[in-house]
């Protein structure tokens, strides 16, 4: 009988039968083990609980508790919905099978009525009987022959098949469902126990406006019922962060599909956000010694070519527009290329450097529909952008500057929950980026070692470095539950050379500078957006775009008083709005809590004649008394320390 030798995680090496399966091998360990196992990792490849093993390797079994056993989980949930319905509706045809960050969601399409969320209560129970039934998921590499032939009727799913461009097609059949994805699933459906359909939105197929719209399915599943609930909870708290929602009913911003996807529209509460914003962060880069500059969205696609953009991230740029005259214009993806032609404008010394060039700098990315989200994913967008031009000795230090004004922002932003991630290149995979060893180790080393200086905890990622050159992320932890990159410092030896770049140096020669990258804040737009969640829609009193609201008593004895209260706190510049409306005090109040004001002022006789307010601060329920000048100290003090209660 042959055999094969696996290696476990604790370095062990046993010899088994060839075909033996992960299931076998499980029970073989303990009978606990196997009963807690869902599938195999072969040569960090996950594979099916009972699939045959025919190779040497290094194995691990993978177990309910681990983010893999979650995953097979849902996606077999995802194609017992599959099967669900393909009894109900035997014209459906099916697009992608995928799983989410908490869950998974199907794609679909039937010429005879898509799936509302009306209809769920009719799959579920159909799921329901599946799953009682324990209708066996079962897995099969075919030829794509055979493979296409099962799914003859299926465009979507066909057109998935030969995408993989493989001889050898894995299939998971369940009942009539075929799925052709890689995931492995449950062996047993009757471990699909506890499971919700969750809502359905349209999706463009491959997210191509241009393609069929279809209807997305979502769903999600634990192995317990409590896990379900606190997934519910999340949710729902997602759903009162979320900034489209927010955005909506505090007015902030909309998207217009007759304009078109990504390209949001600031209304002017939106607008007093993003102009507080930009006018922060440019006085915040000028006082460290950054020269603000503007230049144009649009280039001649040489420059592009030249930087390298439209070998690493064509598919991200929109069609260059042909001028009929030999020129080729390109909405710009990038800026750095722009900042490169103002150091390139006059003849640098080492004086000069470091050199900090910024821009709200805005660019455009062509992003397909189904990824728009919001202000988050856009087409059109505003970065926060800024270029450093350092002699090579300089880089440690100027990194370090850089890194000591990002940490000054995020205090400044209350922004707390966050990491740092140094970015390498995938040494595995070298081809994708600039071809230099010496340069990727030296500038990693410089990396490394001003984190180490500055005594901060990081992680090391490899694989996620830019073309041109190692970086350092901020990873931030985002309202709902996610994580992404706030903030980027990102060394670049290539661009000076693509450029061919020089500063005259001491000794009176040329000498090749080095670029430091630099975004602090990301986009107006995704920055935003993470502000709305983050702050669940109660901006800081110094961010908020309206800061007080004034409510007369009653307008014929009081109004004349508020209007010049108000007079005085635009005079410090205080954004404020009276509340004269003909209604009840009681639902001004409550509507001024309803769109999150930091201070509401109520002014009757009493306010009136001492020359004061009656003041209530957001999401508290008592009023305090107060001297109108005793309140413009107070929310003065409020928006200069940048609305910290510690300072």
């Amino acid at each position: 009988m042959e055999k094969i030798k696996l290696e476990f995680p604790d370095g062990t090496v046993k010899e088994f039968a060839k075909e033996i399966t992960t299931e076998e091998i499980a029970k073989s360990i303990s009978t606990s083990l196997a009963k807690k196992a869902v599938a195999g990792r072969l040569n960090g490849e996950l594979i099916d609980y009972e699939f045959p093993l025919v190779e040497d390797g290094k194995i691990e079994i993978i177990t309910k508790e681990t983010a893999e056993g979650l995953r097979i989980l849902w996606h077999t949930a995802a194609l017992v919905l599959g099967a669900a319905l393909q009894e109900l509706y035997p014209t459906m045809n099916f697009g992608e099978v995928q799983e989410t960050a908490h869950g998974f969601y199907l794609d679909t399409d039937n010429a005879q009525g898509q799936v509302a969320e009306t209809d769920f209560e009719k799959i579920t129970q159909k799921m329901k009987a599946i799953v009682k039934q324990n209708v066996p998921v079962k897995a099969a590499v075919l030829s794509q022959a055979a493979a296409l032939k099962l799914v003859a009727d299926d465009p979507y799913t066909t057109e998935l098949i030969k995408e993989t461009g493989k001889d050898q097609v894995l299939v998971h059949r369940l009942g009539d469902f075929v799925d052709v994805s890689q995931t492995p699933t449950l062996s047993q459906t009757s471990s699909i126990k506890v499971f919700q359909l969750l809502s359905v939105a349209g999706a463009y197929w491959k997210g191509a406006s241009s393609n069929p719209m279809l209807q997305r399915v979502y769903g999600t599943a634990f192995f317990k019922q409590k896990e379900l609930e606190t997934e519910l909870q999340r949710r729902q708290e997602a759903r009162e962060r979320d900034h489209r929602v927010i955005g909506n009913e505090l007015d902030l911003f909309f998207v217009d599909p007759k304009v078109g996807a990504g390209l949001p529209y600031w209304m002017p509460k939106g607008a007093t956000i993003r102009r507080t914003i930009e006018r922060y962060i440019i006085d915040k880069e000028v006082s460290r010694g950054y020269e603000h500059v503007y230049t144009p969205v649009l280039a001649n696609l040489d420059l592009y070519k030249q930087s390298g953009h439209w070998d690493h991230y064509r598919e991200d740029m929109f069609p260059p527009m042909d001028m009929g005259d030999g020129e080729m214009l390109e909405l710009r993806p990038m800026n750095c290329p722009s900042h490169i032609q103002i150091y390139n404008h006059h003849i640098r010394s080492y004086r000069d450097l470091p050199l900090r060039i910024a821009e709200l700098g805005m660019m455009h990315r062509y992003e397909k529909s189904g990824a728009l989200t919001g202000l988050s994913r856009v087409r059109e967008m505003t970065l926060n952008d800024g270029h450093t031009f350092v002699a090579p000795d300089q880089i440690e230090e100027e990194f370090k500057q850089t890194l000591q004004l990002m940490v000054s922002v995020y205090a400044d932003f209350d922004i707390k929950d966050y990491r740092f991630r140094l970015s390498y290149r995938d040494p595995k995979n070298t081809h994708k980026y600039f071809d230099d060893d010496e340069m990727w180790e030296k500038s990693q080393k410089m990396l490394k070692s001003a984190m180490d200086d500055l005594g901060l905890d990081y992680f090391e990622a490899e694989g996620e470095a830019a073309f041109y050159g190692p970086k350092l992320d901020v990873q931030t932890k985002t309202a709902l539950g996610g994580e992404e990159t706030l903030s980027t410092i990102q060394l670049d030896f290539l661009l000076p050379e693509k450029f061919d770049l020089h500063y005259i140096g001491a000794d009176g020669e040329e000498h090749r500078p080095v670029m430091i990258h630099r975004g602090i804040v990301s986009t107006m737009e995704r920055f935003t957006a993470y502000l709305t969640e983050i702050y669940k829609g109660a901006f800081p009193t110094w961010l908020a775009p309206q800061q007080v609201t004034i409510i007369p008593v009653k307008n014929e004895l009081h109004e004349e008083y508020c209007k010049q209260l108000r007079d005085r706190l635009v005079a410090h510049q205080i954004r404020i709005e009276i509340d004269s409306r003909n209604e009840k005090m009681g639902y001004k109040v409550r509507q001024a809590q309803v769109n999150k004001v930091p201070y509401t002022l109520v002014v009757g006789d009493k306010e009136v004649a001492e020359n004061g307010v009656s003041v209530r601060r957001y999401g508290e329920k008592q009023m305090t008394n107060a001297t109108a000048a005793g309140f413009i100290n107070e929310i003065l003090a409020d928006i200069e320390s940048y609305s910290r209660p510690n300072k």
